[in-house]
Parts: structure tokens; sequence; C-alpha cells
């Protein structure tokens, strides 16, 4: 009996000691073998990087460039971002050269800046895929945007009614009216001695783009859904802070107040979620609401799926996906219209003599009256100046990809493993691109659209992505644009106070870190 058990004692211990080394061959593969591999592999082909360091590669230098770079302001006339936003790509181009790449902990991290790679990047969504190893920016949303293959073909097909432009011309009286209430709201602390007051315009457009999002995207349950968004925007904020610490591996396992708070805040919002949902769907299947909101056109759009489908499995939306979908609502159709208006306004008050020209075309094709759909779409200069602003200033200042196996890229090898940066910003501020004045704000470089805007490629413009995942918002983000901004310019004159400060940060999107402190001035 004794050895009988002494031998099964043993055995345990063998198969614990087996487990265990499995277990650092696994380890050892991931966090050394295959980096070196993959390193390698990159530079046989002339790509150029810093060599790998074990396990964190290049994140600590990342965040300490970072922190550097966000701790002093630029100055006020320049607009020369990347090195500030963007700090260690730049640096990494700027030391190796276009053909180069960095290392986000034991994952290199390919830098592409030939347009028309990016362009075969972008139409061969099947091939280049959203990266998944960053399980923090589900916190955020997992929705359309993260999808790939069959999943992203399927929510892109029940979404895309949401989106269609007749279906927007419905949701320009909702922004009328927001943006009417921020303005006489701006008109009652004009000082009535010179008719002038400073604001910072910043948490007024965030709030006026939360506004119309929730209308237009809750109906009535608009509300609520404010308090979604309230939570949301909390939530943006501790990602964006913790994103560089995930890519640590086993970071995110780790006990802090700030990933317990998200793991909170994303309870609390799917379950207030799923309750607007419920009642949205009983209030529309007993006749007492409309469907013309987001989320009434997205629950009409997937219950003709499925009832065409004949109720399969894996057909439509689930509770989960609606969800998830409801919260990229936000992130599409606040972060990035917000942000386009305050660089808007903050550049305007910059170049005076473009505020006005945008103002003559406003009075000119409006007057005094509310602009409506047809009118806005004639709107040729303030066009042209939002997309030199989405230039200049792009909501999203990179995108990434992920080849999960080798893929050809023209001339290039992509291995396996490999993520790709497509760095916007860099690549909007390119001078081979765009020319010696590509850092300096001139739409008229768009006069005839931004197909012809740089020099020999269309691949040079894509604030909003491109190919098939190009997205699904950017309709909504212009039109409402073009709305608030013709509506400011019809009752003020602005420029920038004294006291800004020309700091830039990354929550999600491309935001000034200490606001835009306009003077406006009632006309």
């Amino acid at each position: 009996m004794i050895g009988a058990s002494a031998i099964s004692v043993a055995v345990v211990a063998i198969i614990g000691v087996i487990a265990v080394i499995r277990w650092g061959w696994k380890m050892t593969k991931w966090l050394w073998v295959n980096p070196k591999k993959l390193e390698r592999r990159l530079k046989e082909q002339g790509l150029e990087a810093d060599p790998y360091r074990f396990w964190v590669g290049d994140l600590i230098r990342m965040v300490k460039m970072q922190q550097q770079a966000k701790s002093s302001a630029l100055p006020t006339h320049s607009h020369d971002l990347a090195p500030h936003v963007f700090s260690f790509a730049h640096h990494i181009v700027n030391q190796h050269g276009k053909n180069s790449f960095m290392w986000l902990g034991p994952t290199p991290r390919l830098i592409l800046m030939d347009p028309e790679q990016i362009k075969d990047v972008f139409n061969r969504n099947y091939d280049f895929i959203k990266p998944h190893t960053i399980p923090i920016i589900k916190y955020l949303s997992t929705g359309l945007a993260s999808y790939d293959a069959d999943k992203w073909t399927r929510h892109r097909k029940i979404i895309n009614p949401a989106f269609n432009l007749e279906k927007l011309k419905t949701l320009i009286p909702i922004a009328c009216q927001s943006c009417n209430d921020m303005i006489n709201k701006w008109e009652n602390m004009l000082s009535p001695t010179d008719g002038t007051c400073e604001v910072d315009v910043c948490p007024w457009l965030k709030n006026l783009t939360k506004e119309v999002i929730s209308r237009a995207a809750f109906g009535s349950s608009y509300e609520e859904g404010r308090q979604i968004f309230d939570l949301l925007t909390e939530q943006a904020e501790l990602v964006m802070n913790n994103v560089v610490k995930h890519h640590i591996p086993l970071w995110r396992f780790v006990p802090t107040q700030e990933n317990k708070r998200m793991k909170e805040i994303d309870r609390n919002v799917e379950a207030t979620l799923e309750f607007i949902i419920n009642k949205k769907e009983q209030a529309m299947k007993a006749g007492e609401t409309t469907k013309d909101d987001l989320l009434g056109i997205l629950l009409e759009s997937n219950h003709k799926e499925i009832e065409k489908q004949g109720n399969k499995k894996n057909v439509g939306l689930s509770m989960k996906d609606v969800i998830e979908e409801c919260k990229l609502f936000y992130i599409a159709g606040q972060e990035t219209t917000s942000a386009l208006l305050v660089w808007t306004m903050m550049l305007l008050s910059k170049y005076p003599d473009w505020q006005e020209r945008a103002r003559e075309e406003v009075l000119r094709v409006f007057g005094n009256q509310q602009p409506d759909f047809e009118a806005l779409s004639r709107l040729k200069i303030v066009t042209m100046i939002l997309y030199e602003v989405l230039r200049l200033y792009p909501p999203i200042v990179w995108l990434e990809r992920y080849a999960e196996k080798d893929i050809k890229l023209g001339k290039l090898l992509v291995p396996g493993g490999v993520q790709i940066c497509i760095p916007i910003l860099m690549m909007h501020h390119d001078q081979q691109l765009w020319g010696d004045d590509a850092k300096e704000f001139k739409p008229n470089r768009f006069s005839e659209g931004f197909s012809k805007a740089s020099k020999g490629t269309s691949v040079a413009f894509f604030p909003f992505g491109g190919g098939p995942r190009i997205c699904i918002g950017q309709n909504f983000a212009l039109l409402e644009a073009k709305m608030a901004l013709s509506l400011i310019l019809q009752r003020f004159s602005f420029e920038l106070s004294p006291t800004y400060s020309h700091s830039l940060t990354t929550v999600i999107t491309l935001q000034p870190q200490h606001g835009v402190q306009i003077i406006l001035h009632k006309l």
C-alpha cells in the first residue's frame, strides 16, 4: 500500500513538473522565441526597429516619451502635431525611416506609410483584421468597428439602414434644436456693455453632440441615454489612460482601482442599455412609439433580417450585440463630431479671413434661416474648411490591423502575428504627399474635392478610414458639423482667447488638453 501511495505521489509530481515545463515553454515562445523570429523576418526585408526588449518591448520608452510630450504646449501657430501627439512612432520613423516597426510588448507593430499599401490593407478587410490583443478595448465597445469577416458583414448589413442619407435628413431638426439651445445660452452670457464673452467651447460642443446623439439614438429615452454617455465618457478616459499598460502581458488581471472601476462601469452601462432596449421593443410592438431614432431603425432592421432568414441560428443581432452597437453610437456619433467642431472653431479663430469667407457663404445660402439638407450640400467653402480640419487635426490619429497569417502586401511579406499601424496623422502631414505647406491651414487645397487634394495619389486623405470598412457614421458627423457651424457663424464672430494653451491629447479622439477658450462677439 505504501509503495502504491508513493507511486501515485510521484506520478502527480511528474505531471506537475511536465505542466510547469509546458507552461514555461509556452511563455518563453510568447515572450522571446516568437518575437525574435518575427524581428528577424521583418529585418530581412529591410525593415528597421530598435532591438526587442524582453516582455515590455518599447512600452516603457513609449510612455515616458508621451508623458514628456504632453508636459509642454506647442506654439499657438504650430500645426506640427505628430511629435507631440504621436511621439514614439514619429521618433521611430525619424530614426529608422518610413520602412520601420516598433514593439508593443512582445508584438511587433509595422508602421505603414505607403499609400498604395494602405489602400490594399483597407480593401482586403478579410485578410487584415482588427487586432484583438488588448482586452481593455472591450470596455468601450465591441460593436461593428471591432468585428471581422462574416460577423462584420452581417452587422454592417443590419446597421446600414440607420445611417442611410434619407434617414439622416430627419435628424437635422433634432440637431438644429440642440444647437439653438446652446447658442441661446451663449447669448445670455454676453456682456451687456460690449456684447462679448469668453467660453471654453470644448464642454459646450461635447454636450451639444451628446445631446444630438442621445436624441437621435434613443428618441424619447434620450435622458437615460445621456446617463449612459456620461458613464462612457469616464470609461473612455480610464481606457485611454491604461491602454499602454494593458499591452504588458497579464496586467489586466492586476486588481487596480482603475481596472475595478472599468468593470463596474461596464456592468452598469450594459444593464441600463438592456432596460432601454427592452422598453423600446415593447413600445414598438404595441405601436406606442416611432421607429425613426437609430435604435428603432436598428431593431426594425434586425427583426426583418431574422424573419427573412426564418429564425435560423446565428442570424440577426442578439441582445448583447445590440447593446454593443448602442455603445458604438456614442463613440462614433459624439466623440468624432465634437472633436471636429472644436478644432474647426479653434482654427477659424486663428484664421479670421477663412471664418469670414465661411460666414459669407452661409449667409448667402441660408440667410438667417435654419439650414436644410439640400442647402447644406451646397456649402463648398464650409466643406473645404472641414476637410482641411480633418486633415490637420484628424479625430482618430491612427488605425490598427493585424495579420493572422503570412500575407503578401505589394513587395512586402507581412508575417503572421504582426500588427499594422496606419498613422493617419503622419500621413495627413507628409510633405511628400501634400507639399511643403503640408503643416499649414490651407482649405483651398480641397477646392476640387479630396481625391485631387494631394500629390499623385488619392489615398493620402482618410480621416474616416477607407475601403469596405470606412466609418459608417461619416455622413452623420459631417452633416451635424456643417449644420452646427452654420448656425454659430450666423450669430457670432469669434477669436482665440490669450488664455488658450495649444496642448493636445488623445482620449479616443484627438482633443485639446486644456480646452479651447474663445471670445465670442455677437453679430
